[in-house]
Parts: structure tokens; sequence; C-alpha cells
């Protein structure tokens, strides 16, 4: 495999990287109290199986599985649980979390962990451990991947593509583990590789990654993984642009990488199939960047599940200034946050906070009709009427004749938008409300 073909669209934003691409990771002091989410998936909810004043350890199933598209949820720490009940959630406002007060022990959960030759073990042995584990994606779509790495028998998977090209601005959490922990990511993937029965796989890192690509290809030499230099063009780590840039298919309207042979994963995703399948180890904490003209001392750092953004803000000196806005994620596709007392999980790549300057508010005008935000969208999309059409509420027309679902709300048009119009907000409000149809 190389790269075939470039993915029309796309820009090219100022990508703010050098505040911590060369901040090696960190772990991170326990908090005294971590908030765990019952919901960090795609899917349904998990189901808690512990109760108030429980006595809980690092690595215990504390909320289970409920239905096929689902992820079990584990205790990150060792302590007590405090409380069951809705708390500030990153991605949906508020959510039933699992409040655990720390004993300071950190203590492993009976028998963990464990040391298991993958090579040893079946396709359905590794796909339960991936389940047990609670693994999701953990690029942002945090779709359970026992789920995603188990296809219809229908569909033939040849394709298996690592994204490691973590193309959205300010986030180097990725291209740290490729650096400091590429070993642990190809075994996770020469897992993946068995259970998806292919012959080979290839590794996408953008080409302003000279230090990744040449670790990844040293680790690499002599198997049947390919390491592709690509070029360097935001969202070049969507998925689809990923497939298209790699293998020149292009997946169809309202169809799944799957559709067209392939399967893609993040980075951080290999590493955790790694320690659920070999160690034993569930999700339970992850790396995320923390960064900002607002922060004092961006870093990478290795966080628990249901740890505070404050407390890993705190972490890293604090603020450097009064921030205009905090992100969970990216400046393109990322989610203002109204308090920096919400919990990280499974998904939370990016924490930032920027300065006042820089998130400055724009009155939005009308849509001149330049065509700017067409000549970005990577999807192909006419941004501009999806736009037109949410301020009026006519999500039928959207999803009808404007294709509104295959939006994956990267910004491009945001960026190049000279109206200031706020298109991707108008789009995430026709996808999740309840609107008129017209």
């Amino acid at each position: 495999m190389s790269s075939k073909s470039l993915f029309g669209g796309g820009v090219h934003p100022n990508d703010g990287k050098t505040f911590t691409a060369s901040k090696p990771i960190e772990v991170l002091p326990l908090p005294e109290k971590v908030y765990i989410p019952l919901r960090q998936h795609i899917g349904a909810e998990a189901s808690p199986i512990v109760k108030v004043n429980d006595l809980v350890k690092k690595g215990q199933l504390i909320a289970e599985v409920k239905g096929f598209v689902s992820a079990n949820v584990h205790a990150s720490i060792s302590g007590k649980v405090v409380s069951i009940g809705e708390f500030a959630h990153p991605g949906s406002g508020r959510a039933t979390c699992i409040e655990i007060e720390n004993d300071g022990n950190d203590e492993w959960a009976e028998g963990l962990p464990l040391n298991r030759d993958w090579n040893a073990m079946n396709t359905e042995q590794l796909t339960n451990a991936i389940l047990a584990g609670g693994v999701v994606g953990m690029g942002g779509a945090t779709f359970p991947a026992h789920v995603k790495l188990s296809p219809p028998k229908d569909k033939t998977i040849d394709t298996f593509i690592l994204n490691g090209a973590e193309c959205e601005p300010y986030l180097t959490a990725d291209y740290r583990l490729l650096i400091e922990q590429g070993q642990d990511v190809i075994t996770g993937m020469k897992i993946v590789i068995k259970m998806l029965n292919i012959k080979k796989a290839c590794i996408g890192i953008e080409d302003n990654k000279p230090e990744a690509v040449a670790k990844m290809k040293e680790h690499c030499a002599g198997t049947n993984i390919e390491v592709i230099a690509l070029p360097t063009k935001y969202p070049q780590g969507a998925e689809k642009m990923l497939i298209k840039a790699i293998t020149g298919r292009e997946v169809p309207s309202g169809k799944l990488p799957a559709d067209v042979g392939a399967v893609v994963h993040n980075v951080a995703t290999m590493k955790a199939v790694y320690d659920a399948v070999v160690k034993g180890i569930p999700l339970i904490e992850r790396v995320c960047t923390v960064s900002g003209s607002a922060i004092k001392t961006p870093k990478n750092v290795l966080f628990r599940i249901g740890t505070t953004f404050q407390y890993m803000i705190d972490q890293c000196g604090g603020y450097s200034e009064t921030p205009g806005k905090i992100l969970a994620g990216g400046p393109m596709m990322g989610f203002a946050q109204p308090t920096a007392e919400v919990p990280a999980i499974k998904g939370s790549g990016g924490i930032l906070a920027l300065s006042k300057k820089e998130t400055q508010f724009f009155e939005e005008s009308n849509c001149i009709r330049c065509g700017r935000c067409v000549e970005a969208c990577p999807m192909g999309l006419v941004p501009s009427m999806l736009s037109i059409l949410g301020e009026r509420k006519f999500y039928k027309d959207a999803k009808e004749e404007y294709n509104l679902l295959d939006c994956m709300e990267c910004g491009s048009c945001v960026y190049v938008c000279p109206a200031k119009r706020n298109i991707v907000q108008y789009i995430r409000y026709m996808k999740n409300m309840n609107v008129t149809f017209k």
C-alpha cells in the first residue's frame, strides 16, 4: 500500500503543536476523587454494578455493557464509592457518574495485571479481552472497539489503517505515544491484524512528524506493517479522508469504512488494545494534551479516567491568564465547556485553554455565497446551504437534499468563512435536536 490520492478540500490551520510536541508524557499524581461517567462511548450507557459505600480497587468493573453497542466501565483508582448521580459531562452537558474517593493505596483489583501470550489466543478470546477491558475508539468517536473489530460477515476487510495523523491543532498525545511507546502500539496492531485475518496493514502519519515516521519505520522493520508519510493537510486524520489518501477508495455517502474493506483505529486505541489483551488492564487511563495560550505549562499527561479538567490544568501550573474558552478536544472539532470542573473521559485526547484574544466573539453575518466553504469541505458538501437550512430548522431538506449526515463536523468551513457563520453549530443543532420537519 502507498499514498495514492489526496482527498479534496481541507485547510491548513496553524497547528499550535510546538507547545507540547517535545514534551515527554508526564504521569499525573492521583486526584482525591474521580467522577467516572457511565457514558463514555457511542451506544447504550453502561449499567452500574456497585453501590454507594462499596470499596473498589483499580481496574475493577463498576458498570457493565448494556446491549451489543456498549462498553464496560472500570474504577480508575482504589477507594470508596461516595455517590452515584448526575455530574457535568464534557460531551453531553450532564450524565450519570460514579464518584470514587481515593484511599491512597492505588491497589489493583484481584488478578491484575496479567501477562498473556496473545499469539496463543484465538479471535474470540482476543475480542472478549477487548470487550472486557472497555476499550473504545480514543480518537474522539468512542465507538466500542470490540464491535468495530467484529465486522459483519458480509463485509470483506482487507485493509487495516492506524491513524497516526493527529491533524487536530495543538494535540500531540498520539505523537508522544508513537515516540515513547511505539512498540506497544505495534503489538496492538498485530493483535488487530490477527483478529481481522488480513495480511498487511499500514500506519498513516502526516509528514510534519518526521521523528514519529522514522521511529515507526524502525519498529516495523521486518513486519507486514507499512509506514506512510502523508502530506500535512487538515482533516487528514478523519477516517474517510485517511482511507482515500492511502488506498484511493472512497467511502460512499451513508456507508462505513467496512463497506470499502477498511477498518481504521487511532494510536491510543492500539495502546489500549495491547494493555487489555496482553496485561488484562482495562481502559482506566490515557494520554491527553493539556495546552493552549492560557495554560502556564502545557504538557502531555497520563491521567486516570474521571480526573477533572481543572485538576489536570492545575497540574500544568494553572492558567497564565484568564481563559476566553476551555475546550474538550482541539480548536477545530472540540466542544466548549462552561466549567473546568468536568471529568476527563476515554475520549479526552486534549484539553485546551485559549486566551480571550484568540476566542473573541465575531458576530456572524449573512452568507455572501462566496463558495469558500464548498472548496474547503472534504466531504464535498455545501456547508453554506446547510447553515441556512439550520437557521430555518429545515431538517428534512438538509438531510435528504444536502446530505446533512455526511458532515463530520471538522470545522474547515467555519475556518474559511468570511461571514463568520456558525456553520458547524447549525449542523450539530439539526443532527441532535428535535426540530420541525418542513
